[in-house]
């Protein structure tokens, strides 16, 4: 018998509708898609763990960046696998001002929801998704373990805002 692949089939295609969700962020806030919404397009963006270089340059860049990330239409968030405790240290050690959430529990339920959970590692690919304000997937990507996203990937994804 041969093992099924544990990567993650793929990400959920644009026009598909965003599952909600509800995580707690490095606060221990309980954060929703729909209240995030509220606002305007928001950009979820899965990472696999805190603590890893290539996940603190990406978030780095979000921070560096902030101006094109969060404004009064866009909200972004990364979402991993970490506990809320996790994130708070590591997004304090790293200057994050916007919510990193948690898919601890069930573990990488939101993850699996929007295609990009890997099974055998148990975190979360890196997924990009843009999520305009009616709830539709603008943008949809995913790399696999070992890539990063380009700048391209995050200048693509803006430039689909409502």
């Amino acid at each position: 018998m041969t093992k099924p692949d544990s990567v993650a089939v793929g990400p959920l295609p644009v026009g598909s509708v965003a599952p909600e969700f509800e995580l707690r962020d490095q606060n221990n806030r309980r954060v929703t898609l729909s209240t995030l919404r509220e606002k305007g397009d928001v950009l979820i963006v899965f990472f696999p763990l805190a603590f890893t270089g290539t996940c603190e340059g990406e978030l780095g860049y979000i921070r560096d960046n902030l101006p094109k990330f969060d404004d009064t239409t866009l909200t972004t968030v990364a979402v991993s696998v970490g506990p809320p405790p996790t994130h708070k240290v590591w997004s304090s050690a790293q200057g994050y001002l916007f919510p990193i959430l948690s898919d601890f529990w069930p573990h990488g339920g939101v993850a699996s929801e929007y295609g990009v959970l890997d099974t055998d590692r148990g975190y979360a690919n890196r997924g990009t998704f843009l999520v305009a304000r009616d709830g539709t997937v603008r943008f949809s990507d995913m790399v696999g373990p070992g890539e990063a996203r380009t700048v391209d990937t995050w200048d693509e994804a803006l430039s689909l805002r409502s």
